[in-house]
């Protein structure tokens, strides 16, 4: 039967830091005038990446960090004795704090970062030369860490799909998984909706007051 795995802000979530990460990285190779695209699109997963993290907490079951980060020790017992678990493995737990983090590292970078011709971060006022240099040099780096671990990120969903016929790109649309066993029930209703738009409006809000 199918369950409900992942709920519609997390799904949202997901997919429009899809664009925005496609976004930012198409602007910043045009160059020139698309810097302010570029700027735009650092600003949406900046906001996006904050709203995971507060929903890791009080998101709905399979969204909580509580739910899906295991001990070293639950993670190698996992890679000696793999078992399909309804939301994030041990192991895909992992993958996802890494891209958090990092793309949450590239979006802060990226508020220091000045390429000295068409754009400064709207933070690079506030700092000495030697950080904005720094920090400038890390976001042009960490883009190729990136872009590896983003194309791993894929190869393992194409593995899940081809190789063990489990379709993760269909969970993240529709939000449900097969599942035979019992399982917490996700609610995903108006209420869990109005919570995440509300959470989103004040991160907003926030980032606006101190990065206009």
């Amino acid at each position: 039967m199918k369950i409900r795995v992942w709920d519609l802000p997390l799904r949202l979530f997901h997919w429009f830091l899809v664009m925005a990460v496609i976004g930012s990285f198409v602007s910043v190779k045009l160059g020139g005038n698309a810097m302010i695209w570029h700027g735009r699109f650092g600003y949406t997963v900046l906001a996006l990446i904050f709203f995971r993290l507060i929903w890791g907490f009080v998101g709905t079951h399979h969204a909580r960090f509580a739910q899906f980060i295991k001990s070293p020790k639950a993670i190698f017992a996992y890679l000696k004795n793999p078992a399909e678990t309804p939301g994030h493995s041990p192991v895909g737990a992992v993958s996802v704090l890494i891209l958090l983090g990092l793309f949450l590292a590239q979006a802060l970078a990226g508020l220091f970062a000045s390429d000295d011709i068409a754009f400064d971060g709207p933070l690079v006022k506030y700092v000495a030369s030697t950080w904005v240099e720094l920090l400038t040099s890390f976001h042009r780096l960490n883009e190729w860490v990136l872009l590896a671990l983003v194309g791993v990120h894929v190869s393992a969903i194409l593995y899940y799909k081809y190789a063990k016929r489990i379709n993760l790109i269909s969970a993240m649309i529709t939000g449900d998984k097969d599942w035979a066993d019992a399982a917490p029930l996700v609610q995903d209703d108006t209420r869990v909706r109005l919570k995440a738009m509300t959470l989103l409006m004040v991160i907003a809000l926030i980032m606006y007051y101190f990065l206009r």
